[in-house]
């Protein structure tokens, strides 16, 4: 089913992903590992032209390869016998060094590390554009005041820019956890039968160096067949990504909720509307950033199940992950991509943000004016007289601040002017902008996308 694609992926990825690129990667590795082979003095140069010329997806029979790998287990053998058969018609002898020394788990993994390196590239791009949204968001918005909420109930005064700078401070963790396991991931699978590169005599690893150099991968110490610790990292840390994603979209679909109106996704001719509602305005990118929340974590959960994989080769636990890992990079870059079309016009209504600020009759400085007031009676008395006065303010539905004006046994404590100040969202902020211009700088200091490859 391909009708939801333009609503849940990223088309970029979505073509990275395709069956023609992904076989276009299973030939990328058959016609480097035949260069690779011919300049360790293994295959002769004649083969390599030969084989190199048909490693075009182009000229395959994707039907026949899929109803082949149907028959054989995976799909780089049919496509092996296809690439034997083209180079064959054309040069005989060169055919028979088609794939030489190689399994069919070399090629697979192989090519799916050349799928994540160009979807890590894409993913980092997107990120980038998301984190210079978000710093221009946190840095215009720094003082536009808004009621924090805890337990989805109002809490205390906040800024709008601290709250997106909570989301970028995310985003930043999730780039640097990005480029941290490039290096572990990027690298090649290149063993043989069973790891031990047998067939290949003494210039096996002579090969396996050439071929990682020619591919631009890392050589790791061993080929890691039944070890899925690289690729189940590349699920866990998308996984945590979406999260992340999904708790942006969750917050931004509660300020846009009517009662509340803070945010509002941007409007556009047919976008969030309903089939029966002319009014409505869903917030649409975030409904599908939240799908994605939902859908990544049990598709991660297999990847990690599917590391249990027995002696050299797996059983069913590798087969697993073909089509569960592309799909956490699509879902997960998709969210991605629309949560990043969409922030940039996103509609900050600081006027109800001030309105719901003020919308409790001062309850929300009840925490000001009880440490003021501690340190003149202690916090456990203080807290008492302010959970008095916080219930008669909201029985008699009055401002608590007349409620405290009306208490004399406060005055001798405080003076009219400094309760009137605790009153001041402005000043109940402390260390907000501190840390705003700390996230702030991070993100200057990442600015750049990590790889463009």
């Amino acid at each position: 089913m391909n009708l939801l694609d333009d609503l849940f992926r990223s088309e970029a990825l979505e073509h990275v992903f395709s069956d023609t690129e992904y076989l276009q990667s299973l030939l990328h590795f058959e016609a480097a590992l035949a260069r690779s082979e011919a300049q360790a003095g293994i295959i002769p140069e004649p083969a390599v032209r030969a084989i190199v010329a048909k490693c075009q997806a182009s000229l395959f029979d994707q039907e026949a390869i899929a109803a082949g790998a149907a028959l054989s287990g995976n799909l780089a053998i049919p496509l092996i016998k296809q690439l034997t058969e083209l180079v064959a018609k054309d040069d005989k002898d060169s055919s028979r060094f088609v794939h030489w020394g190689a399994t069919s788990q070399d090629a697979i993994d192989t090519a799916t590390i050349l799928q994540l390196r160009r979807a890590f590239a894409l993913i980092d791009q997107d990120l980038h554009h998301l984190t210079n949204t978000l710093a221009a968001l946190a840095q215009t918005h720094r003082h536009t005041p808004i009621v924090a909420r805890t337990w989805m109930q109002k809490a205390l005064p906040s800024t709008f820019g601290f709250i997106v700078a909570g989301w970028l401070d995310a985003i930043l963790r999730h780039r640097q956890r990005l480029n941290e396991i490039r290096p572990r991931v990027l690298t090649l699978q290149f063993g043989g039968a069973v790891g031990t590169l047998a067939s290949l005599g003494d210039r096996g690893f002579a090969v396996a160096e050439i071929l990682a150099h020619d591919l631009q991968l890392s050589l790791p110490a061993a080929p890691w067949h039944s070890h899925r610790d690289r690729i189940a990292e590349v699920a866990t840390t998308l996984g945590l990504l979406s999260g992340s994603l999904a708790k942006i979209a969750r917050d931004i679909s509660l300020h846009s909720q009517t009662e509340i109106a803070e945010l509002s996704e941007p409007a556009a001719d047919g976008r969030g509307g309903s089939s029966t509602m002319p009014h409505k305005r869903n917030p649409l990118t975030c409904a599908v950033v939240l799908a994605a929340g939902l859908r990544v974590p049990p598709l991660v959960s297999t990847m990690l199940t599917s590391m249990i994989q027995e002696h050299q080769r797996g059983l069913g636990g590798w087969q697993a992950e073909w089509e569960t890992l592309p799909d956490i990079v699509r879902l997960t870059g998709g969210a991605l991509h629309h949560l990043t079309q969409m922030l940039p016009g996103l509609q900050v209504h600081a006027d109800r943000m001030q309105q719901n600020l003020q919308s409790t009759n001062g309850l929300i400085f009840a925490e000001a004016v009880t440490f003021a007031l501690a340190q003149h009676i202690g916090k456990t008395p203080a807290h008492h007289l302010l959970e008095s006065a916080c219930k008669k303010a909201f029985a008699e539905n009055r401002h608590l601040k007349q409620v405290l004006q009306e208490d004399s046994s406060l005055r001798p404590y405080l003076a009219p002017a400094e309760l009137e100040s605790l009153f001041d969202a402005a000043k109940y902020l402390s260390s907000a902008g501190l840390f705003i211009d700390r996230i702030l700088e991070e993100a200057r200091l990442s600015a750049a996308p990590h790889s463009t490859a």
